[in-house]
């Protein structure tokens, strides 16, 4: 017990950064993360939720325990010397023979500290044995490439020892939280996915949110490269040279945002790219003819608004849709 208390206080520090870190990681990534848990299971369930969210701050923990700290100053260890790689996986029984029983706090470590990797793998991705034990694998290379390279060439040498042996133990730890997982679903099966055919009509504002995020996204990425490839071409076209100060990039993007979000959704049934993915449909009711086309329309100027004027709007939208649990354009 005296050899495991004095181990694990060498990384008092490393997990208090993981901590701090973790609150930003999450904001960042909370819009990604509520995309896939909708795609996933075609709604949102607690324990998907607080499940999804530690295994960023495991993660984070995974970086900062295997990295952290980093070198400091201008000479000493990673700038003017380094530490050599181990590769003979026979290296333990040496260090046993010479330490005794010392060495087991590390050893253990390595294989626990990726049991939860192997069990976010099996549980939460719902990945088979092998896919599982390979991520483990891959995510080892990974960290010991970055600590055998000075973290890919940040530093000149490296500061933390690249070991074949972690290779091996934190792969184990990875087939480890696998069983673990499946040994659970046994027991306590997780909840049914959604299917192909799962597709809500009446969102919620989360939902939509996160669908149109992905939507937005979507419309940037075409409006870079539409007005990319048109400046190409008229920086090369001497005749229309004279359109080359990008004032036409506003109507681009303009068309980029009616095609994600007036008539991709018109015809796959009211799922724009970002609401398929997160499996919803703009359409609340059945509408036909003039009334859909008014509807498209009164949409395309809300959330253009709301895209442009986000600040002010989405506060507003949101009040709204809490006050009557409809977009104004659903009442159409």
């Amino acid at each position: 017990m005296h050899l495991i208390k004095r181990f694990l206080a060498g990384y008092t520090d490393n997990f208090l950064v993981a901590l701090t870190l973790w609150p930003a990681a999450s904001l960042v990534l909370t819009l990604p993360i509520l995309a896939y848990l909708y795609h996933r299971d075609g709604r949102l369930k607690f324990v998907s939720v607080v499940s999804t969210y530690l295994a960023v701050l495991y993660i984070l923990g995974l970086g900062c325990f295997t990295l952290y700290p980093l070198p400091d100053g201008s000479t000493g260890l990673g700038f003017t010397y380094g530490v050599p790689w181990q590769l003979d996986p026979l290296e333990p029984l040496r260090d046993f023979a010479r330490e005794g029983i010392s060495i087991l706090p590390q050893i253990a470590f390595n294989v626990v500290f990726f049991i939860p990797l192997g069990f976010i793998a099996g549980r939460l991705l719902r990945w088979g044995f092998i896919p599982s034990v390979l991520v483990g694998f891959l995510t080892s290379c990974l960290i010991e490439l970055a600590q055998g390279t000075g973290l890919f060439g940040v530093y000149a040498y490296a500061y933390r020892t690249c070991d074949v042996d972690d290779v091996i133990y934190n792969t184990t730890g990875a087939a480890l939280g696998w069983l673990c997982a499946a040994a659970l679903s046994a027991i306590l099966p997780p909840g049914a996915l959604a299917d192909a055919d799962d597709i809500t009509h009446k969102p919620g504002f989360v939902r939509r949110s996160v669908a149109f995020w992905l939507d937005m996204l979507l419309v940037g990425l075409i409006t870079t490269v539409a007005c990319g490839a048109i400046g190409l071409v008229l920086r090369n076209t001497p005749e229309l040279a004279f359109l080359a100060d990008e004032s036409w990039s506003a109507t681009v993007a303009f068309a980029s945002f009616a095609l994600v979000e007036g008539l991709l959704p018109a015809l796959h049934g009211g799922s724009t790219p970002g609401g398929g993915f997160v499996r919803m449909s703009c359409e609340t009711k059945l509408r036909t003819g003039a009334r859909r086309a008014v509807f498209y329309v009164v949409r395309l100027v809300v959330l253009g608004a709301a895209w442009f004027y986000y600040p002010f709007a989405l506060p507003m939208l949101a009040l709204f849709f809490i006050i009557t649990r409809h977009m104004p354009y659903d009442f159409l």
